[in-house]
């Protein structure tokens, strides 16, 4: 097949790919991997530049192997556009679902691995059973083992590019949270809302190649507020409620996320729940240092929850590792128990969403960059509750 469109799509030069890939295949030596199936859409697109798109039919994986370039396994039908939006140069086709399974199987075979212990992202998305049966039927012999955290844990540590594209991404945020706050009234609706604040990210002068969005986000008022992870409505704020916002801008797949909340009047209910969470921000910041396990960063916000005798208003995880693709499984995450170990250069978001005894969510987050002297903020803009 003709390779003759040019590398349109990728948004770094191939040589960081590259270096990515290599890093890659380092922590597959560690784990004693013979290859890596990598079928997470996030984790293809930090791999390759392809977003996995295409994948809704069936998975494409790229195969990764020591001492030679990856190979993309992708439907036939996608395969010009994994060559413009990728930098892979190795494509091996299928045209329908039940091909996947040999077609996979024959490019193991083709370098001896039928019986080598290989690695699959069995906690990941895009890999369903069906799949992964596909490839046992095909290799009775193969020595499966679970990879699930594998790229995730490299992708953990940003470089420089990467930085700068969440960077970029946070202003935007800020300018998106800033709108919200400036345009919050009587009346106005969450739709409303939410078109406000993409308006406002479109029309920013400095997003003129339009390279920066948003992503779906969370935008309730009032009772809705007790929703969590629900979509905008044409509900309306009123006086004297609660108003809350999740939302976070992407560049080239890289989402900031950002939680920050409002009142319109007041509402003393909401306005304990964010006293105490701006709290539990400021020492969750203060825990955040390299070398520090995940577990502890955790355990240091609960402390103060404990303390505060309303332990039970926290009902999640304490934040996650941001990066490309923000809602990929795999990543790793502040909770109780978690052994991952804090390096310089992982990005993380904190959302510290407090529930009260009658339903309201409400509270702040922090997005940090851990670096050798601990968390720098990524936001400028104040964890503080906005009164409107």
């Amino acid at each position: 097949m003709s390779s003759a469109i040019p590398l349109t799509g990728i948004p770094f030069p191939k040589s960081e790919y590259e270096r990515r890939q290599l890093n890659v295949l380092a922590a597959m030596a560690s784990a004693g991997l013979d290859a890596l199936v990598v079928t997470a859409h996030g984790h293809l697109r930090y791999l390759s530049g392809y977003d996995g798109s295409g994948g809704y039919f069936a998975p494409f994986p790229l195969i990764m192997l020591p001492g030679r370039s990856p190979i993309f396994v992708v439907r036939e039908y996608d395969e010009q556009a994994v060559r413009s939006y990728s930098c892979i140069d190795e494509i091996v086709t299928y045209a329908n679902q039940q091909d996947f399974g040999k077609v996979c199987a024959d490019v193991l075979r083709r370098y001896g691995l039928q019986s080598k212990r290989i690695g699959f992202e069995l906690g990941c998305w895009n890999l369903a059973v069906a799949d992964f049966n596909a490839f046992q039927a095909q290799l009775p012999g193969l020595k499966i083992a679970d990879a699930t955290r594998l790229v995730s844990s490299v992708a953990a540590v940003k470089g420089e590019l990467e930085l700068q594209c969440m960077r970029d991404a946070m202003r935007m945020t800020d300018l998106a949270v800033r709108t919200f706050q400036c345009s919050l009234r009587e009346g106005i609706t969450e739709l409303e809302m939410a078109a406000t604040m993409a308006a406002a990210i479109r029309a920013e002068a400095s997003n003129a190649g339009g390279e920066v969005g948003l992503s779906g986000g969370t935008i309730l008022f009032g009772e809705r507020t007790k929703l969590p992870h629900a979509p905008a409505s044409r509900h309306p704020i009123s006086n004297n409620e609660p108003a809350f916002l999740e939302i976070g801008a992407s560049k080239h797949g890289y989402t900031v996320g950002m939680v920050r909340c409002a009142v319109l009047g007041r509402h003393p209910e909401a306005e304990f729940l964010h006293t105490l969470a701006e709290e539990v921000i400021d020492v969750l910041v203060a825990a955040v240092k390299p070398g520090t396990s995940a577990a502890t960063v955790d355990a240091a916000g609960r402390e103060v929850l404990k303390r505060s005798g309303r332990k039970g208003v926290f009902r999640q995880r304490t934040g996650y590792q941001t990066g490309i693709n923000w809602t990929e499984r795999g990543d790793l995450s502040l909770e109780p128990g978690a052994e991952d170990i804090l390096k310089p250069g992982m990005t993380l978001h904190m959302p510290n969403i407090l529930c009260s005894e009658n339903g309201y969510l409400f509270g702040a987050a922090a997005h940090v960059l851990v670096t050798e002297r601990g968390a720098e903020l990524l936001s400028q803009t104040p964890p503080t509750l906005y009164r409107a």
